[in-house]
């Protein structure tokens, strides 16, 4: 989402475009803080998460929060060393386990816990990690994110966190890397008693304090780190049942209370997205800890069945159709695309954030599908079309590995027109659609690399696909159809194009439709009648040039 909204400002201010044809072409140089935070070290490998008990009070008047996280892990193999992360200023008071004090070494955002008891492999044990200070405070959120402090209408504080990219550690400590969800999570969050605390999954129960208030959340199901969310304010809550493929869904918003008739007619988009999104990919992947809109001070993020939302009850981007169709304003882009990520995001979630184009691609396409569903194809065709004029590709959508690269911006609406152009390949709207519902079946709450996506919808859709993820995901090239018409004679080729890509397109000839097949070679089709007339069907993401 953060990379999402920078690319929209950017593209709204300059309207620039850039073309760089190399295969990962990374000017980046990387440092051992990238590599200490984007890899798998043997400090993090050993251990499996189970449970977080995330335990804070956060004190608006200072910016400041402190508390602690109580870590549960497996022991996968022997190591005495364990990595946890946190990011300065906050700092670690101390470790513990088994109230036993712990010694840790700290290598900038990362700290290497010294354990003095034998982690036994198969054994279940807990560290606890004290911690406090003042916490990076968000300078521009989502894009650059931390802790959220504002006011709102009435002078009451309004908080929240969002770390999308940035990192989860940036506000508490955990083991901060995509690949290794903890199963289930506590939070407790201490707040001043006139405010309210609205977190992930489930309240549990609310203690009253003298002069504050502790909010005990429940998530019951797998949660990546930065999914994980804390939002005060002067909310108040209302709320309805959807009947959804699993039966009944609470449904809950949590707004400011001046704003609670507009919440009302805005959110009534909620279960009319649900519907949509159930049909399309399945049933909503989190029944158990409920779905949420919560309102924040920020334009709005994907955090686990606590959605927040920042729109200002507009429908499109704050007013504006992104697609410049007209489509755009026929639904709340926030609500939609925020909850897209439920499915893709938070239930599939990348491995490495080298491959965000899982979450990202899939979800901007989910904007187009909700307007499949609603208004039909050819909305849904104009719509992400449209949005092609974001495109930048000046870089791969795939970042590098191991080094917490996300890659390009053009995952979200690059990406969306990649997986619009293979709806066409596919040629069978059911089909596709039980693919995507399949996607997020067989890759129910687990985190998947890029090659085992690719290698799902090659098997699925019974197409060699790896030239073309090749083609759109690793280079910023563009497929070229060039072609020459000659009285009843077409010829054409691709240029720009990868090894082996021979992706096969519709077009109209004298009003005809047909398939070509081109390839990296001259082809040639004759008619009966001389061509007068040549289109390349939209709905496929490639160039066209007459020569």
């Amino acid at each position: 989402m953060r990379n999402l909204l920078l690319l929209i400002f950017l593209c709204l201010c300059f309207n620039a475009e850039a073309q760089d044809t190399s295969l990962f072409n990374n000017e980046n140089t990387f440092s051992r803080q990238d590599t200490l935070r984007g890899s798998i070290t043997p400090e993090r490998a050993w251990w499996d998460l189970n449970y977080y008990h995330l335990d804070i009070e956060v004190k608006p008047k200072d910016k400041f929060i402190s508390g602690k996280n109580t870590i549960h892990y497996k022991v996968l193999t022997e190591n005495q060393t364990l990595q946890v992360d946190l990011q300065p200023p906050l700092k670690i008071e101390k470790v513990t386990q088994n109230d036993q004090e712990l010694a840790f070494t700290s290598e900038g955002n990362a700290h290497f816990v010294k354990l003095k008891e034998q982690q036994k492999v198969g054994s279940y044990n807990e560290i606890v990690v004290f911690y406090s200070g003042h916490p990076k405070e968000a300078v521009r959120a989502p894009w650059d994110g931390g802790f959220t402090w504002e006011k709102d209408d009435n002078g009451n504080d309004f908080i929240a966190t969002s770390c999308q990219g940035l990192g989860a550690s940036v506000w508490w400590p955990n083991k901060d890397h995509m690949y290794d969800e903890v199963d289930s999570m506590k939070i407790s969050v201490t707040v001043p008693k006139n405010l309210k605390e609205v977190s992930n999954g489930r309240l549990l129960k609310v203690e009253k304090n003298e002069n504050t208030a502790t909010y005990h959340w429940f998530v019951s199901n797998p949660i990546n780190n930065y999914g994980v969310n804390v939002n005060i304010g002067d909310y108040v809550h209302f709320g309805e049942k959807y009947d959804g493929e699993k039966g009944s869904l609470d449904m809950d918003y949590y707004v400011l209370s001046y704003n609670l008739e507009k919440a009302k007619k805005q959110f009534q988009q909620a279960p009319k997205m649900m519907e949509a999104f159930e049909h399309w990919f399945g049933p909503y992947p989190f029944y158990e800890d409920s779905y949420k809109l919560v309102e924040v001070p920020y334009l709005g993020m994907e955090h686990q069945s606590s959605v927040t939302y920042g729109n200002k009850y507009e429908n499109g981007y704050l007013g504006r159709d992104l697609s410049g169709s007209g489509w755009g304003l026929k639904f709340d882009f926030i609500i939609i695309h925020e909850t897209g990520h439920e499915w893709f995001a938070n239930n599939i979630t990348n491995k490495d954030i080298a491959d965000m184009w899982i979450h990202e691609s899939f979800t901007a396409y989910s904007e187009s599908l909700y307007l499949n569903y609603y208004y039909g194809k050819e909305a849904a065709s104009a719509y992400v079309i449209g949005t092609r004029k974001s495109i930048n590709n000046n870089k791969p959508i795939i970042g590098q590995y191991d080094v917490n690269s996300e890659g390009s911006g053009d995952m979200y609406y690059k990406g969306s027109n990649m997986l619009h152009t293979l709806r066409q390949l596919v040629e069978d709207d059911e089909k596709w659609r039980s693919i995507l519902r399949g996607l997020n079946k067989d890759f129910y709450h687990q985190t998947v690399t890029t090659k085992q996506i690719e290698d799902y919808l090659s098997e699925k859709t019974g197409i060699d696909l790896h030239a073309f993820f090749n083609q759109y995901l690793r280079t910023t090239k563009i497929p070229n159809l060039e072609y020459k018409i000659s009285k009843n004679t077409l010829k054409f080729k691709y240029t720009e194009i990868v090894a082996d890509f021979d992706m096969p397109i519709q077009v109209k000839i004298n009003d005809s439709e047909q398939w070509i097949y081109p390839t990296n070679t001259w082809k040639e089709i004759k008619t009966k009648a001389p061509i007068k007339s040549f289109e390349v069907d939209q709905d496929f993401y490639i160039k066209s040039s007459k020569l």
